[in-house]
Order: structure tokens, then sequence, then C-alpha cells
């Protein structure tokens, strides 16, 4: 989702308000000036409480209950067509950054709208970032004003709880998608999921959406960071795992929110890599790849879905009956509530040119789509055309019946219709020390070791450290974007915003070394120009070891664009200019989004370390990585490119094709040696309903104790027709090991498993030998052969195109 923040705003993203459509000041005195305050709200989060566990789920959407059913019959044309309109934020902020009970009851009475989206923070509200206690005062407030005005029915709130509740004040905010994925264990995307419904719900928020689905797989793409990473199986895993995290019990348990799988379908590989661009995905191919996680989603019960932004092979998602109707709703059987991004109907008329007009861009989503509820964010015009499409008999009003019966039931599982305000009691649970603990343990197994030559890392405490660069003495920057704000905080919020909420690389250093570090800024985060880099250099040469900091400025979406991999140049720069002149081992640290070009830099330091966006509270995990205190996990969940035509190399691209990256997908290093042996597979045959069992030893030879991924990929020698990947993951696990201590992974694979979408949209198996190599591209791989055996004409599924 998209959505203007009060530092960024983009013509494609939100308008100006017409004050005769959304009276906000209309009779208000503007007094303010405009610059957001820190709200000044206190509370001591309770250390620890109690929380359902994945073991107390329940199912996901399903046939709408009778009463819904006669409450829909009840609503007039105009109150159905008000519940599929959500409406953003700012329409109802005054001039004075406060709420407009006038613009309420304007949007209810005229409009009768069912949805509001997004935080005051991000739409010129009083505060920069709110707390559970004044977004709740305020979301609470339009509530009381949805229930006797208009269709007198409780509103439902969304919000881009994307990494925790990134919008709410003292929220934990978890490192990305991309970091959670590095960690190759989906419990974290639980926790993140868990942690996000409870503190979205404090604030009287209901719906989150998230989790992010796309598969990374252009690497410049600017949301890269948000998502599970490249592969589909890690994806799905991840999914399915994060849909329970923010769910659970949500028809019960009022600490829980709706998830929404997004953004369907295919919105990961945009062909320039530019954000909303054009993709090319073969159909066949869009069903084995990108499909996956969200399947996986739908079957944990995503309670609701949003389309995809832009066009793939050349057709609107927002308009395509295919994506939207016969592939998400009757292959995948999704049941609950379809929403569109942010102001996408319109999109196709202004945008994408797709439509002549709003008024058919609205018509050809409602004929030709099941899209339940228009995220118009801006304006009324979803609702202007879809009266008159009404009127004019082009609609009928059976199709709204179906929306609108969705949309009430969800709202009924919510429990908005008996508990529509929040809970005030979790506010004190938000901002919670397990709840940081959750996010930091997350960062702490997502963090990946790419080089550690003659052993540099870990560092010792009684060595002479230099920490250098802008990333390591900010906690924004360890956000990234959707964190405080839509781009993050701004210049003007600094890390200021935080209230304490937060840390840093440099207070992490000081809390494991009990000294303030040694620091040299050395570089802007922009990387336009060195800062006093002389002195960087002769501390550098009294240092033992020289820590640097390079890393991303926050961005989201379509600010995010960038024309190439590597890093800016005067980054790059401070790492060669202290390799060359100090003389002493250089350890990179990187915090960002997607995975930068480096340049010499990659020969030039000793040690590199990968921190992704491990969130406000990852400065005291990059420390205990760097010191030794945690023993480095994390694998890479996207192929580390080299060169610039490398953007989309996946390890699952055609196996003849050159796959030669600066990293490969899911390599990491950690400090102990590890081997694996005795491999074996319990039948030399796979054949459908005969899985066999996969074994492999891994033993820890020290020093330390270590968290290993064993990995294992499959590897089809050939098969007939179509170009087999190079490979595939097919299972994973995380195990500990002491050390001189060994264990057995068991793995357990099936030939249904193996299966491909051909052009003719048959999923089948084609016999050939296939390798089962545990975690390929490293010094640890171990391989054994088995002989897939089936009917290649045998169909174990198909789908209509």
């Amino acid at each position: 989702m998209a959505a203007p923040d009060t530092q960024s705003t983009s013509p494609a993203y939100g308008a100006s308000v017409d004050s005769n459509i959304s009276p906000a000041n209309a009779t208000t005195v503007c007094t303010w000036d405009g610059k957001q305050e820190l709200d000044d709200e206190t509370w001591k989060p309770l250390a620890s409480y109690a929380y359902q566990g994945p073991a107390e789920l329940t199912t996901g959407p399903g046939p709408i209950d009778r009463d819904i059913l006669h409450m829909v019959r009840r609503l007039s044309v105009e109150e159905k067509i008000g519940q599929m309109i959500q409406i953003q934020v700012g329409l109802i902020i005054d001039c004075n950054g406060e709420l407009n009970e006038t613009a309420v009851e304007y949007w209810l009475d005229k409009w009768k709208v069912g949805s509001f989206l997004e935080s005051p923070g991000n739409h010129n509200g009083r505060y920069s970032w709110y707390s559970p206690q004044k977004f709740a005062e305020f979301t609470d407030k339009v509530q009381e004003i949805a229930l006797r005005r208009g269709s007198k029915i409780p509103v439902i709130w969304g919000l881009d709880s994307v990494r925790g509740a990134n919008y709410v004040k003292g929220a934990t905010i978890f490192p990305a998608g991309i970091a959670t994925a590095a960690t190759f264990d989906p419990q974290f995307a639980f926790d993140a999921g868990r942690i996000a419904a409870k503190d979205s719900r404090a604030a009287g928020t209901h719906w989150a959406f998230a989790p992010v689905l796309d598969l990374a797989v252009n690497k410049l793409w600017s949301r890269t960071y948000e998502n599970f990473g490249e592969d589909p199986y890690l994806s799905s895993q991840m999914a399915r795992l994060s849909i329970q995290g923010f769910q659970g019990n949500y028809k019960q348990d009022r600490s829980r929110v709706a998830a929404c799988l997004k953004h369907f379908i295919g919105y990961g590989y945009p062909f320039d890599g530019s954000d909303r661009g054009n993709r090319h995905i073969a159909p066949h191919e869009l069903l084995e790849y990108y499909v996956p996680p969200f399947k996986a989603a739908i079957d944990a019960g995503s309670a609701t879905a949003m389309e995809s932004y832009g066009v793939v092979n050349g057709e609107a998602v927002m308009l395509s009956h295919y994506y939207l109707e016969q592939l998400l709703r009757r292959q995948l059987g999704f049941e609950g509530m379809l929403v569109t991004d942010w102001g996408e109907i319109n999109s196709q008329a202004n945008m994408y040119f797709t439509a002549k007009d709003v008024k058919q861009a609205t018509r050809m989503a409602l004929q030709q789509t099941s899209v339940d509820m228009s995220m118009v964010a801006d304006d009324d015009s979803f609702g202007q055309a879809t009266t008159e499409l009404i009127k004019d008999g082009t609609i009928s009003e059976s199709r709204l019946d179906k929306s609108v019966a969705r949309i009430l039931q969800l709202k009924k599982d919510l429990g908005l219709f008996d508990h529509p305000f929040a809970d005030k009691r979790l506010a004190s649970t938000v901002g919670s020390q397990q709840d940081v603990e959750a996010a930091r343990n997350t960062a702490r197994e997502a963090i990946t070791l790419l080089k550690n030559d003659h052993q540099v890392l870990p560092l010792k405490r009684s060595e002479k450290v230099l920490f250098v660069g802008p990333t390591l003495n900010s906690t924004r920057y360890m956000g990234g974007g959707w964190n405080v704000h839509w781009q993050g905080p701004s210049d003007a919020d600094g890390d200021g915003v935080y209230q304490g909420f937060g840390d840093t690389v440099l207070q992490g250093i000081k809390s494991i070394t009990g000294a303030a570090p040694e620091y040299l800024p050395g570089v802007d985060i922009d990387g336009n120009a060195t800062i006093d880099i002389d002195r960087v250099v002769e501390a550098a040469k009294l240092a033992d070891k020289v820590v640097v900091g390079l890393g991303e400025h926050t961005y989201a979406e379509n600010l995010g664009n960038i024309g190439q991999l590597l890093l800016p140049e005067k980054q790059l720069e401070l790492v060669s200019t202290i390799a060359e002149q100090a003389k002493k081992p250089v350890v990179v640290v990187l915090v960002q989004g997607r995975p930068r070009g480096l340049g010499s830099v990659v020969q030039q330091a000793d040690a590199i370390v990968n921190a992704y966006l491990p969130g406000a509270y990852g400065g005291l995990p990059i420390a205990e990585i760097l010191y030794g205190k945690t023993n480095p996990s994390g694998r890479l969940p996207v192929t580390y490119p080299a060169t610039e035509a490398q953007a989309s190399s996946t390890i699952w691209q055609p196996s003849y094709m050159d796959y030669s990256p600066q990293w490969p997908f899911g390599f990491g290093l950690g400090y102990s040696k590890l081997t694996y042996s005795n491999v074996t597979v319990s039948h030399a045959q796979l054949r459908l309903n005969q899985p066999v069992t996969v074994k492999v030893a891994v033993t820890n030879h020290g020093p330390f104790a270590q968290k290993e991924s064993v990995q294992l990929y499959s590897r089809q020698q050939y098969r007939a027709g179509y170009a087999p990947d190079l490979y595939r993951l097919r299972k994973f696990a995380k195990v500990m090991l002491n050390v001189n201590e060994t264990k057995t992974v068991e793995f357990v694979v099936e030939a249904e498993e193996l299966a491909f979408w051909d052009r003719r949209l048959r999923k089948r198996v084609e016999p050939a030998p296939v390798t089962l190599t545990i975690n390929p591209y490293t010094a640890k791989d171990v391989s054994a052969v088995v002989q897939l055996e089936a009917d290649p004409h045998y169909v174990l599924d198909e789908a209509d195109y």
C-alpha cells in the first residue's frame, strides 16, 4: 500500500483534497504552524504478558452467516456502496492537526463509508508518532460517530502494520521481512505478526495490511526488503506462520487482527526494477513460483487480500477477471474480503491508461473482478461512479450484496458489532520487554556473515576498535521505510522521534564493552561527501581494527527507485581509503533493504556482515554478532548479485544459465566449523504417494555453539521439453549444535513436491534422476541421487487461463 506522508508526497499517491468534498476546515480557525510534535504520552510497559500461541488457531473466512445476509438485505443501495469505500485519515484531520468531527460526519452521512485507513502521523496529524492511547482516542471518536451517524455500522480501520505496529508509538518495530526470512525460522514471522496485531488493536485498528508475499526477484526493486525473499518455499513457510501470528483465533481473540495477503500477484518482478514496473511472467511460471506463498496464506486462513499495483504481461491486475476471480477465488479458493491497493481503480485511468475514465475503470473492476472494497483513499470518486452505474443498470445491486456480505462478515468476525472500541488494557503491553526481546531475537538469527577472512571477527574487548559510518549511530536507518512514517522518520524527526523506543549499534557496543566506542561519521548516508576523512584515517591507523557501517537512507515504494545496485560512491570510497591508507583490518556492516553492490569493497574488507534492516532494536544484536556474544546464523534469502546484469538472478532460474553471484541464496557463515556427512536416502526411487526420507549428520567442531540452517534442495538432471531449475529449496530446519555435537537431521521428500506447471497449465512430473543436495554452493554441501519415477502424462492439477 502507498500513502503520502507529511514529509514526502507524489501526485501518483495523493491529490489535494477539495474543501467542497471534505469540509475538514470549514469551521476551524487555523492556529497551528504545521510542525509535528512529539506525543508526550508516557507509560510503563509490562515486562511480560500471556498470549495464545500457534496451538489455539481457528479457520479463516467461510460461508456468510445468516444474520449478516439479513443485514445486507436491510441496507439501502447507498449504504451498501458506502461499506465498499475506504478513505484515508487525512480527509478527517483539520488544519490544526486534530480530528475534525464535522468531516467525519460528512463522510459517514453523505457517503456512509465503511472503512478508514492510515495513521494521523502520516497525514498532517499533530503528532509525528501517535501513542496507543492517543491513537485510540482518535479511532474511538470516529467509531463513536459511526455508531450514531450514517449507516450506524462500526467502521473497520486498516493500518500498514507490516513489521510490528510500526505506526504506533512505542510498538516494537521488528526486522524487515527480508531479515525475518534470513532466520530460516518461521516462528519469528509468527512472533512479528502476533505482536503487530496486539499493538494495532491497542490503537483501535483491526486490520493489518500484511504480510507482504511478493517474491523479491529483481533486486533493484524498492520493496525487496518488505518480502520474505526470492524463494517460493521459504516465503510460503513464512507466510503460513505470519498469518497465524496476525490472526490466531481472530474470531474470538480480540488481541488479533485480520491479516491481508498482498500484493496479488507478480509484483516483485518489475522488468526494469522500478516500483509498479510492467512484469513479464508467463502464466505457468506465475503458478510455479509466484502463487505458492499466496496459496499458503490462503490455506492458513487469511481473512483478506489486496490486489497488486500495475500490470502483468500488459494486463491490469486491478481489472483482470483471470487474476482476481478465476485464479484467486476459484483456483486458490480464497473466500475472504478483497481490497484494492491505494487509489488503484482511479489509477487505471490516470496512470496506466487501461480505462477511459474513472467510471469505466469502476465498471470494469465491479463487472470483471470480485473486488469488495475500494481503497479510493483520497476522494468520493468510487461512490459517485458506483452510484451512477447502479442507477443506469450497468451494475446490479446483487453484485454489491456479495461484497458487502464479505465486509460485514469480517466486521462480525473481528467482534466489531460487540466491541467496536480499542481495548485500553492492551496499551500497557505496547513496548513490553518481552516484545523487544522477540524482535532482537529475530535480528540475532537474521544477521548474516558473508565474509570473515583470517577470523577478524569476532572482535575482542581488549582490542582498540574504531567505528565509522552513518548507519552505526542511527535508529531510523536500521528501521528503513514503513517505520514511524511511510518513508521512515524524516531528517527533521531524526532519532528523537523514537523517544527511547529503540537503540543504535553504538549503544549496543557500549552495553557489551562497558565503554563509549570511538566513533566518527566518515560519510553522509547518501554518499554525497566524506566527512573529516583525514581524521578518520589517522584514527584508523591508531586502531587495531576498523568497523565501517554502510547502507541506505530510508525509503518506500517509488521514492526508493534506483538506477543501479552499487552503493553511493563516497560510501565505498570511505572503505577504500581506510583500507589503503590505514592498513588495518576492516569490517563492513551493511544496513540495507536490498543487496546493494559493493564494488572493490568485497576484496578490501576483511569481514562483511549483512544486517538487512534489523529494526529499531537492531543495534544490540549487531553489536553481539561483532563481539561474538551471538554466533551468526542468518542465511541469505535472496541471491546477492555481483553485477547489475545479475539483478534478477535467482536460485530457481534455469539450470543451464550462469549463476555466479557475489553470494548465492542460502549462503551465510558462522564462527564455528561445521561439517555434513552420512547423507542417506531411504529408497533409490521416488514415486507418487511413496515419499523418501533423507538423513544427514551435522557436526559442530567448534569453537562456539552454533545454530545451523540445514537446507535441502532438489536439482532435476533433465526435464523433457522444459529447462529444469538450477536448485529448488524443498525443506529446511534450524538446529542448535553445541561444540563437538553431532545431530542427524531428517527430511521427508515427496514426488508431488517435484511436480511442475507446464505451458498448458498442467501440473505434472517428468521422470529423471534428481540430485538432492544439502546446502549447495558452500564448503558443506553433500548430495545423493534418487530416480524420480512417474507417468509424465498424469496430471496432478490443472488451471484454466
